[in-house]
């Protein structure tokens, strides 16, 4: 019976840090004559001396948890004295271990369960993004806006089951969290400065084979909704005179290959990840829910595509100056954003890949404010730079602060929150204006200002306000995240490195995709179908059948 209270206290006291880990070997001795002697094929001993054999795919999650899992998966455990202690306990207590195996089978359930549920609620930020872009486009193109944003989900889905997921997470496994995805182990990698530089997963192509695995399921559909937020992005800045055709190949362009690419260096143990393993920047580049890997690169998709497919008729006066083209629904469009707020928790939350995990409720908490913050800061600048606040500023802000808490909410105080998402609404607000009157871009609804440049600096402050409570051993490392004023200013090199990367390869590789693609499928629509609106030339529908739309804003 002591024995029995023993393990369950030794247990108890070991928590998780949600942090995948490999399980380290039992560490050995000189053998006495008691462990020489030879051991049934069927014993403890042998099966922890032998070699593990090949990882093989979990279709029903039938071996997902045990006792391991109850000690926990973080970088410091199960240790190699856990291991022994677990083993002696099978011998002896063989209750415990059936006690101890159910609590790490319920464990890992809940992990799924968790994740599964906040993919649900990523999911459904496809509908804010619906209202929101087209609330602040113009009425006759609301239909066209909307069939965009119905159709990236189900082209972005395509494309990332057919190539994307592999190219991202093809040797990310396992995902101890989750239970499994052993088999995710194949990382094309180079080899520079006696350094192995991973470039892209070369498994899980279509889900088959060694990918039919429970785990590994639960894994992409987490991953596929993060891509198709990506994915939507340049709805918003190409708005109103994108083609469909050709929107519909870079939907399956940017699912399947330009995001997995840049998403396999930063989660998929790419060469971004090891930065701080490889050269002793930090923890590598971190990114705990998004704000690089999602938005900055959605962000500069956007604005490559801005560039390549101009501004929409009527946007710039003869005299270069910009003219307003308001909205047509701007109570849609708020409560689009709303709803992308409230996705927003599954986004950030959902990225600890488990329920039992208690830091999920700091994240839930700095999501909340920072967001908050930057919908009033926004707010007041506006009003105190033009004499009156702007709801749709205010939108736009709090959308900005949620992306720029999305890489560090896992790893700074409330305060800190509250001071990335105040910086975030001012910088919307500053953007917004410059994008559009220095540098005669049209972007219709922000799309590069929220995403972009917020997703750069909320990426950034990682490197700046990580407080060292939180991410012991992420990507690799021990020790927890720091920031330059928690004292590690390599974390903010790491920061910029990842920063700068994405910046560079998403412009460059989706300004020439745009260029080529419009020498094959055009762009932009003819001017006489931008005149007189989308919905019946491109989409066979009228959004609104009942109401006459001005067709103009010459």
């Amino acid at each position: 019976m002591k024995q029995l209270m023993s393990i369950l206290l030794l247990l108890a006291m070991l928590l998780p840090a949600g942090i995948i880990f490999a399980e380290e070997p039992a560490k050995t001795s000189a053998p006495t004559e008691e462990q020489a002697a030879p051991a049934p094929a069927a014993t403890p001993a042998l099966a922890v001396a032998a070699a593990p054999e090949p990882p093989k795919p979990d279709p029903t999650g039938a071996n997902a948890g045990g006792i391991g899992d109850m000690v926990g998966y973080s970088s410091a455990g199960p240790t190699a004295d856990d291991m022994k202690t677990i083993e002696d306990v099978k011998k002896t207590e063989p209750f415990a271990v059936k006690v101890a195996d159910s609590v790490g089978k319920n464990r890992i359930a809940i992990n799924v369960v968790w994740t599964l549920v906040c993919g649900f609620l990523v999911m459904f930020m496809q509908a804010g993004f619906a209202m929101a872009e087209t609330g602040f486009t113009q009425a006759k193109n609301a239909g066209h806006t909307m069939a965009m944003n119905f159709m990236v989900y189900g082209l972005g889905l395509l494309g990332f089951w057919f190539t994307g997921f592999a190219l991202q997470m093809g040797g990310a496994g396992p995902f101890a969290s989750l239970g499994g995805g052993a088999t995710m182990n194949g990382e094309f990698t180079i080899s520079l400065f006696g350094k192995d530089f991973g470039l892209f997963g070369t498994k899980g192509f279509m889900l088959g084979g060694e990918a039919y695995d429970a785990a590994i399921y639960t894994m992409f559909l987490f991953q596929m909704v993060f891509m198709d937020t990506t994915a939507t992005i340049p709805t918003g800045s190409m708005a109103e005179r994108w083609t469909m055709k050709s929107f519909m190949i870079y939907a399956l362009f940017i699912s399947g290959i330009l995001y997995p690419l840049y998403a396999n260096w930063v989660w998929g143990g790419g060469w971004l990840a090891k930065l701080g393993t490889n050269f002793g920047l930090g923890h590598g580049h971190v990114d705990f829910a998004g704000s690089s890997v999602v938005h900055l690169t959605g962000g500069m998709a956007a604005l490559a595509g801005a560039i390549v497919i101009g501004p929409r008729i009527g946007k710039f006066g003869p005299d270069g100056k910009p003219r307003a083209i308001p909205g047509h629904h701007i109570p849609m469009a708020v409560v689009g954003c709303f709803i992308l707020a409230f996705g927003w928790f599954g986004f950030n939350a959902g990225s600890t890949l488990a329920g039992s995990d208690f830091r999920i409720g700091v994240v839930a908490v700095n999501t909340m404010l920072a967001g908050a913050a930057a919908s009033f800061t926004s707010w007041m600048y506006m009003w105190m730079r033009y004499g009156k606040p702007d709801i749709s500023m205010a939108a736009n802000g709090m959308l900005a602060g949620l992306v720029a808490i999305t890489a560090p909410c896992a790893f700074v105080t409330s305060l800190s929150a509250v001071i990335i998402g105040s910086i975030a609404g001012i910088l919307v607000c500053i953007s917004v204006f410059f994008i559009e009157r220095v540098l005669k871009i049209d972007d219709p609804v922000g799309a590069i200002s929220v995403h972009g440049v917020n997703g750069a600096w909320g990426v950034i402050s990682v490197g700046l306000f990580a407080d060292g409570v939180y991410g012991d051993g992420f990507n690799g490392v021990a020790g927890t995240v720091k920031g330059l004023f928690y004292g590690d200013s390599s974390q903010l090199i790491a920061q910029l490195i990842g920063t700068a990367t994405n910046m560079i390869f998403v412009f460059v590789v989706m300004y020439v995709f745009f260029k080529v693609l419009n020498m094959i499928v055009p762009l932009r629509v003819d001017p006489e179908l931008e005149v007189e609106g989308l919905d019946q030339a491109e989409v066979a529908v009228t959004a609104y059948p009942d109401f006459q739309t001005r067709h103009s804003h010459r």
